[in-house]
């Protein structure tokens, strides 16, 4: 059975492909062509984490190719709790065509495609994004004319976002820069297996944002204290001084660069409003991309 857990579980063609079909589906939509490839399926959302752009763009998604979505509450449910995961997995594929998770912990998902008879999709995990990381590629693909060769600079954390799009630039071609204070960057298991899928990636880790920035084509920033760390929130604060996305550390990249946020944002920390809504955000494009990955990769998986 084939899921879509992670960045790092694809092929370079079939990542390719997904961008390919994503922009199909854009196209489609905006001529308002008909794309009725859910037609009779059920996919179902469970989510343990608060939404806007993952619960709209998969329910708007799935009625869009002409499919339904049940919405369920994780803490209603009881996940892992009431029952356990590979239970609920186990009866949920025998009503539904396909499940996307957003949760807290990334066993949780490996746990309910242990057992599950459909396709698992991940819409957030504290590991990785895999669905923001495909919407911040095809941004990327269509404002800079493609993603080879280009630098892309994450400033803020290794999270699970900076995660999955590392893996996705090396994939395709582009070099990675994570401008991190020291002590936020990647952790060991990620790099190994970041180095083991893409042994001559380019990935980089500064800790001055000023010279990260210089060749970057490319300025993409996070919440600098993710759901799950609040208890960390003041040291976090203390820790990113210097690593605002801003007009001055703009001024210091090139002036094509493009500002990329996958939102929500935390205005006056990682960012500015000049910056989240200047001429060279592409932010909100980013945004509505999700609809349309998410759409290729339902069409991938649904069969």
């Amino acid at each position: 059975m084939r899921h879509f857990l992670n960045v790092i579980d694809l092929s370079k063609d079939e990542l390719t492909l997904l961008l390919q079909q994503s922009a199909r589906l854009k196209a489609a939509r905006v001529r308002g062509l008909p794309t009725p490839s859910l037609m009779g399926k059920v996919v179902a959302l469970v989510f343990e984490k608060p939404s806007l752009r993952t619960r709209a763009s998969f329910e708007a998604g799935v009625a869009q190719l002409g499919g339904t979505s049940l919405f369920f509450p994780a803490a209603e449910i009881g996940l892992g709790v009431r029952e356990t995961l590979a239970d609920f997995s186990r009866t949920m594929s025998r009503y539904v065509d396909a499940m996307v998770f957003r949760v807290f912990k990334h066993s949780t998902l490996t746990g309910i495609a242990a057992d599950a008879t459909i396709p698992v999709i991940n819409g957030l995990s504290d590991w990785s994004h895999p669905c923001q990381a495909l919407a911040d590629l095809m941004t990327i693909q269509e404002h800079l004319g493609g993603i080879e060769g280009k630098t892309v600079v994450f400033v803020g954390d290794g999270n699970n976002v900076a995660r999955s799009l590392a893996v996705g630039c090396g994939m395709m071609g582009a070099k990675f820069v994570l401008a991190c204070p020291k002590g936020y960057g990647f952790d060991a298991p990620f790099l190994e297996g970041f180095r083991a899928k893409v042994p001559m990636a380019h990935l980089v880790e500064n800790h001055d944002p000023l010279k990260a920035v210089a060749n970057a084509d490319v300025i993409y920033t996070d919440v600098w204290t993710s759901m799950g760390q609040e208890a960390e929130r003041e040291e976090r604060l203390r820790r990113f001084t210097g690593f605002q996305v801003n007009a001055a550390l703009l001024a210091k990249a090139p002036s094509h660069c493009k500002v990329l946020h996958c939102l929500p944002a935390h205005r006056g920390e990682e960012i500015t409003d000049d910056a989240v809504d200047g001429p060279q955000s592409v932010v909100f494009d980013q945004a509505e991309n999700r609809l349309h990955v998410q759409k290729a990769v339902m069409e991938w998986l649904i069969k």
